[in-house]
């Protein structure tokens, strides 16, 4: 089968960063020879429409350019389409779930020639309520955030990082923990939490590591759950989410399934590979080996074959 390359870019990813580097990603195409197409994406939800399209027309590599969100629209139209490989070129603002791959952004020379050895392999996909994730979902003090962020999003765009980082503070101060009720192998739980995490991946928020032990292609859900937290105690647990300690904290727990439901009173953000979205009731099950996609076998250690 003839090689043929489709790169799907979306334009406002990274604040708009993702429009500027497209000429560097038009460079890498040219100086390697590929038989390769361009879209842009121009709503929502339009990566996936792209990519099927691409399918549809024989592109056996498809690239998406931007953030977790633009990946997330790709990767599920290519699920259960082991013949068509999946390549990550990331330019969004956190870039949290090329990390999965090994190949970090964005992509200097070297990176180009890494990605272009296209070494593959398969990984796994999360689903809740009918919709897919790569990295992973969140509910709780996270989902808060994102959507503080959402409803400022235009401030946040004018104000740059400091906006974020505002939202993130004013939500540590004054979030408050609704009580979750869980159920995964026969095991209920009912509390109050801070945070409640299902991931495929490992790292969120740009550098925030809630689930240090996942694996991509391992079959399972990292579940982590934060108890409900005072002020002082969340100002102290916080930083040792950006190692990964966090987990070995009596407020944690951490556990592995292969599907869990959660359920809330009220209904309440929670976000999907970074996109927010609203819900009461959660029915979450992992789909093993969804996509083939282009990874650093010497970079990435989120695989159990390396």
């Amino acid at each position: 089968m003839k090689i043929k390359w489709a790169f799907i870019i979306n334009p406002v990813a990274g604040n708009g960063f993702c429009e500027k580097y497209s000429p560097q990603v038009k460079e890498a195409i040219k100086k390697r020879n590929l038989s390769a197409e361009i879209s842009y994406t121009e709503y929502k939800g339009h990566g996936t429409e792209l990519a099927r399209q691409f399918v549809d027309n024989g592109c056996t590599h498809i690239v998406a350019v931007g953030g977790d969100g633009t990946i997330n629209e790709v990767a599920t139209a290519l699920m259960k389409k082991k013949n068509v490989i999946l390549g990550i070129v990331p330019a969004g603002t956190g870039n949290d779930l090329v990390q999965i791959t090994g190949l970090t952004g964005p992509f200097e020379d070297s990176d180009w020639d890494i990605f272009f050895k296209e070494n593959t392999t398969l990984m796994d996909a999360g689903i809740c309520n009918g919709h897919y994730f790569y990295n992973g979902m969140g509910l709780g003090f996270d989902a808060q955030v994102a959507a503080e962020n959402y409803n400022g999003v235009e401030k946040v765009k004018k104000g740059g990082a400091y906006k974020y980082i505002w939202h993130i503070i004013k939500t540590i101060l004054l979030y408050r923990e609704k009580e979750i009720r869980s159920e995964s192998g026969g095991e209920h739980i009912k509390r109050p939490c801070f945070i409640n995490t299902v991931s495929n991946g490992r790292r969120y928020a740009g550098g925030f590591y809630l689930t240090p032990e996942a694996f991509a292609d391992d079959r399972l859900l990292d579940i982590c759950m934060i108890e409900k937290l005072s002020i002082i105690r969340r100002l102290r647990l916080l930083p040792r989410v950006s190692k990964g300690t966090h987990i070995f904290e009596k407020d944690v727990k951490y556990y592995k399934t292969n599907a869990l439901t959660i359920e809330f009173t009220d209904e309440v953000p929670y976000h999907i590979d970074g996109e927010l979205y609203f819900g009461k009731k959660f029915d979450i099950t992992i789909a093993p080996d969804q996509v083939r996609v282009i990874y650093n076998p010497a970079g990435s250690h989120y695989f159990t074959n390396n």
